[in-house]
């Protein structure tokens, strides 16, 4: 089994479309079995949207601890007021009642230890939920973080695990990851373990930028990396500045994807721009793309690795 994730160094470059449009060209190939989808952008979740996904389980996610207060117990000392320094315990002056607020609370625990009536105690909190679900292009995994909730890795986790677990008893030959954007915590979570990550950007100053950040992340994680550019025929220059960087650092550089409304229109109908208009442009570049995948990760009929002609 083996595990791609689709990166990105920002938002808006297109990686969940290109997400889709993977999954619906590792559907059409025949030497492909069921392949596998993980939405690892937990924060916003929309792999969904464009694979036609009927839920099936749902389950809970529990993330750390916060403090709760018991006003039975409680005698309004306000030491807690005191020694909290998230200023995460609120107090009504006139009635010195005390409250945690539980989006500040950062469940250090320095109120438990310190409040003398012991009125104080941490508990588990409901950070969110991960649902599985079936797509046309085969089992989907992915969740939905809370308001407020900063667990996010570790929800990437879960859903990657239980995406691999599926994965090995269903004898999938790919897990096939939508992570988030950026390089924080839930990107490190998505892409770890994985055995090709295929980094989507635009020829834009922002996307160069946050194109050679994400780099960083994976070169420091030893992470083989491919790229591909979205959108490339809109800044000619701006793409080429993305191909020589990336020839100087020896990450190869896959064919890109021209920007058409015709993508628009597909994800407006909810289905990846290789199944809605296949002889598209840019439906061709994808085409290509999931062959130099395939001959990275050595799916199906082994053969050399491809390079591409740019």
């Amino acid at each position: 089994m083996k595990q791609l994730v689709i990166l990105s160094g920002k938002g808006g470059t297109g990686k969940t479309a290109v997400v889709a449009s993977l999954a619906h060209l590792a559907r059409e190939d025949d030497t492909m079995p069921e392949i596998v989808l993980a939405d690892a952008d937990v924060d916003a979740s929309n792999l969904e949207l464009l694979v036609g996904s009927q839920q099936l389980e749902e389950g809970e996610f529990w993330g750390g601890p916060i403090a709760e207060i018991h006003a039975d117990a409680c005698v309004g000392c306000g030491i807690c007021h005191e020694v909290c320094r998230f200023h995460a315990i609120q107090v009504l002056e006139e009635a010195r009642l005390f409250r945690v607020d539980p989006l500040s609370c950062e469940g250090c625990a320095t109120c438990v230890y310190q409040c003398p009536e012991e009125a104080i105690r941490q508990v588990a909190q409901l950070a969110g939920h991960w649902f599985r679900s079936h797509s046309r292009y085969g089992p989907l995994f992915h969740a939905r973080l809370g308001p407020g909730q900063e667990n996010s890795g570790k929800l990437v986790t879960l859903v990657k695990e239980k995406a691999r677990d599926a994965a090995r008893s269903g004898g999938a030959p790919l897990v096939l990851v939508d992570g988030p954007p950026g390089i924080g915590c839930p990107a490190i979570a998505a892409a770890t373990d994985s055995d090709l990550a295929l980094i989507v950007t635009e020829p834009t100053v922002s996307g160069i930028h946050d194109l050679e950040r994400i780099l960083g992340m994976t070169r420091h994680f030893r992470l083989r990396t491919l790229v591909t550019v979205n959108k490339g025929d809109l800044h000619p220059e701006g793409r080429k500045a993305i191909q020589e960087r990336c020839r100087k650092l020896d990450v190869p550089v896959l064919p890109w994807i021209p920007f058409q409304e015709s993508v628009t229109r597909a994800l407006m109908e909810g289905r990846p721009i290789t199944e809605h208009e296949p002889a598209s442009g840019a439906s061709r570049a994808l085409k290509e793309i999931w062959g130099y995948l395939k001959n990275h990760l050595r799916l199906g009929i082994a053969a050399p690795l491809l390079q591409p002609k740019l």
